[in-house]
């Protein structure tokens, strides 16, 4: 019930913000700057923003590793490319369960649990090294100091962001550090409100700790956080090499802020795809350089629409390739 209010949410956020971006910018002039656009340079950046799924991919095997050590490639690509997938053809973000799933589909020996774990550790080191980006380019000389957002500096935005960050990593790290207290904790809670969950409950757990294990051993740590450093400068450059095929002249530093804020933005209930929210970010951060309306909706279309094809039709031909239905993904928590 609450995956369809997310989903019902969703649509409605992203059908008000696509209408918001467009309000003020005609079809005609979108599509007369994205007709002066230089097609080679869109198609690099498309080519740049659909290698960050195979790294992403290389990270994941990292972070697997002390649970199932040696896991091949084949499945970590398969099931990055299908959780791609489903994120831009369904909403509530199913996209992380069916990626999990994908993989567990493949990969018996990886549970369920400890697969989407794994991929907190993920999305952890994303929040992180983004935080870091996003505070390089704040610190370049071109970026406008004095800029806000809904009436806001950018410092307060900036400050908030990393004090969630920073509360998320400390609760990661009693988990992984602190697991069977944390453990005792929930069979206690548990036993007094509904002690037929407290069994089921306490495997999950630990199964949760053991896909957070790669934060124990500083060698993993360092080898996620780098392939998680060129992972975003990857699609930095992408996003980059978007902005000069039409026409935004704008330093490397701001499409590391766009893509910092976009990636946090997204996490916002929204359509598949996360339509409508994508695009009104891209005129809200760009408005922060200078950049007209009717260029940052151009660039955002054009941008989102050309690197969102090539990952879904990759991911749809996985899914099929493997068997799997939408209606696994239902079940897929139950494992």
């Amino acid at each position: 019930m609450k995956t369809k209010i997310r989903g019902v949410v969703g649509f409605v956020l992203s059908g008000a913000l696509l209408w918001w971006v467009l309000r003020d910018v005609s079809a005609a002039a979108v599509w007369a700057e994205l007709s002066r656009s230089d097609p080679w340079l869109f198609f690099w950046a498309t080519v740049g923003a659909t290698i960050i799924f195979p790294i992403r991919a290389m990270r994941w095997q990292v972070i697997l590793e002390p649970v199932a050590p040696k896991i091949p490639f084949g499945p970590l690509w398969r099931a990055t490319a299908i959780g791609m997938m489903v994120n831009n053809v369904l909403p509530a973000r199913a996209g992380e369960l069916a990626r999990a799933y994908a993989l567990t589909r493949e990969v018996p020996a990886v549970p369920f649990s400890t697969s989407l774990a794994s991929l907190v550790v993920d999305r952890l080191f994303d929040a992180i090294v983004l935080l870091a980006l996003g505070l390089l380019a704040f610190m370049d000389p071109a970026f406008p100091s004095k800029a806000t957002i809904a009436g806001q500096p950018l410092k307060d935005w900036a400050l908030g962001g990393i004090a969630l960050t920073g509360g998320l990593l400390a609760l990661v790290y009693l988990l992984v550090f602190f697991p069977r207290a944390l453990i005792a904790a929930f069979a206690f809670c548990s036993r007094r409100v509904s002690p037929r969950l407290e069994e089921r409950g306490k495997v999950a757990l630990q199964r949760f700790s053991d896909g957070l294990s790669v934060m124990r051993s500083p060698r993993r740590f360092a080898l996620v956080f780098a392939w998680t450093l060129l992972h975003w400068l990857v699609a930095g450059a992408a996003t980059w090499l978007g902005f000069r095929a039409v026409g935004i002249d704008l330093p490397f530093s701001a499409s590391l802020f766009v893509q910092t804020v976009t990636a946090f933005g997204v996490a916002l209930p929204s359509a598949p795809g996360f339509f409508g929210v994508f695009e009104a970010i891209a005129v809200i951060t760009l408005a922060v350089y200078g950049v007209s309306a009717a260029l940052a909706t151009s660039w955002a279309i054009g941008f989102h629409i050309l690197t969102f094809i090539p990952i879904t039709l990759i991911g749809a031909y996985y899914f099929v390739r493997l068997g799997m239905h939408f209606r696994d993904l239902k079940a897929a928590p139950e494992q």
